[in-house]
């Protein structure tokens, strides 16, 4: 059997029923309650109730409780109060810590979930991403994030960066032609996949697969899959934890032993006695207090890290950060902006700055217009989408006090010839 990659464009609608005319609402809702949402799974969430118990699954904790027992059976109530009450509010402080970055992360998730622009009953409407279904014919512009996988119908000079599922940096070239032989995910020129964001061009295309069965989707099975690593702290505190216990039980078991041949007589009042001693000295040599600094410690870390717009989910993982002393970063978009500015304008044999342009002569006229209708980028709230190159000169366009929606309004876009 064929890849979609290796199929007619017009094969492809047809395995997936549809037509450049879209889907009907009818037949979308169908497929919708077939194949549901068109979003990412994600694992099991704990209850409230599963992240307290889970705080105490620390071997210093058990130390604690196991110390706090046995202050019950000596007597020594207020050093049990003492005890679990470190425990407790530990455990409290972990738990309302996780919840409030899982609130945090959910409603990060609601306001970046993206909308669609697909064609339905041959007309084009736009929906929320999560109700796209296979089959649909969705509409990419510069700027938009694709939200499924699906092979492209009609081109229009479309550029992909897909660097979220392949790690290539680089804008790729997207066209709608037939591949003949079998190619790797990043050699698949005419499909696109959920994740990328469009950074040039237009685009129609057939959604193919949506939530986990897209590429990102198999990345986030894998994710779900994965298991948890204790931090660099939990695993020294471990260790501490474990030669503390060791060291207490020898030196408990030596003065039981001194305490017993020091006695004149040995009887059970005797041994009874060296016993509740013992336990007495173990009690004072674990250091109760140190899971509560710890926790305050990280929880101090948090706040801060929560000024900064950073959302910890996990107290110790404050610390794996601190343990961090370098960081590999693409450069573009994140130690730099990715953006471009004009600087110099060469024209009719000079060179002026932007501020020099004059609508009033027709040469200068001529080129700000080229600047403006040849170019497929635009300016929303501030803010360049498409291509850094082209709205560089939208920029431009506005730095001499006039808007391109209106030039554009009254001339008006006939023919693409890419």
């Amino acid at each position: 059997m064929k890849n979609l990659y290796q199929m007619p464009s017009e094969e492809v609608l047809k395995q997936y029923g549809t037509s450049k005319d879209g889907l009907t609402d009818e037949r979308a809702k169908e497929k919708l309650e077939k194949d549901g949402e068109n979003a990412l799974a994600e694992g099991k969430k704990k209850s409230a109730f599963s992240v307290f118990i889970s705080q105490f699954a620390d071997l210093l904790v058990i130390i604690l409780i196991i110390a706090a027992i046995i202050s019950i059976f000596s007597g020594n109530l207020e050093g049990t109060v003492v005890i679990f009450a470190v425990i407790i509010l530990n455990a409290i402080l972990g738990t309302v810590q996780h919840i409030k970055a899982e609130k945090t992360l959910d409603s990060l998730k609601s306001l970046s979930s993206p909308s669609a622009k697909v064609i339905r009953n041959g007309e084009k409407i736009e929906i929320d991403s999560k109700k796209v279904v296979k089959g649909d014919i969705v509409i990419l512009e510069a700027g938009d994030l694709i939200v499924a996988d699906g092979r492209i119908i009609n081109n229009y000079s479309l550029q992909v960066n897909e660097s979220s599922l392949t790690g290539e940096s680089t804008n790729v070239d997207k066209n709608d032609g037939i591949i003949d032989k079998e190619v790797p995910l990043a050699d698949r020129t005419n499909m696109v996949y959920s994740g990328s964001l469009v950074t040039y061009g237009r685009a129609m295309v057939c959604v193919t697969a949506t939530g986990m069965e897209t590429e990102i989707g198999k990345i986030a099975t894998l994710m779900n899959s994965a298991k948890e690593k204790k931090t660099p702290l939990q695993v020294s505190l471990d260790k501490f934890s474990a030669k503390l216990a060791i060291i207490i039980m020898i030196i408990s078991a030596i003065v039981f032993v001194l305490n017993l041949i020091q006695a004149p007589v040995i009887n059970k009042d005797t041994i009874l006695e060296s016993l509740m001693f013992v336990v007495a000295l173990a009690v004072a040599a674990i250091p109760e207090a140190l899971g509560s600094i710890v926790t305050i410690v990280q929880a101090m870390g948090t706040q801060k890290m929560a000024k900064e717009n950073a959302v910890i989910k996990d107290l110790k993982a404050v610390e794996s950060l601190g343990c961090v002393s370098v960081i590999c970063s693409d450069k573009t978009g994140t130690l730099t902006q990715n953006k471009m500015t004009v600087q110099k304008i060469y024209i009719n044999h000079e060179s002026i700055f932007e501020e020099q342009l004059d609508l009033d002569v027709e040469s200068h006229r001529h080129l700000v217009y080229d600047m403006v209708l040849n170019n497929d980028s635009s300016i929303v709230d501030g803010k360049g989408i498409g291509d850094p190159t082209e709205y560089a000169l939208l920029e431009t366009f506005r730095k001499i006090g006039y808007d391109e929606n209106d030039i554009r309004k009254s001339l008006e876009r006939i023919e693409e010839v890419p």
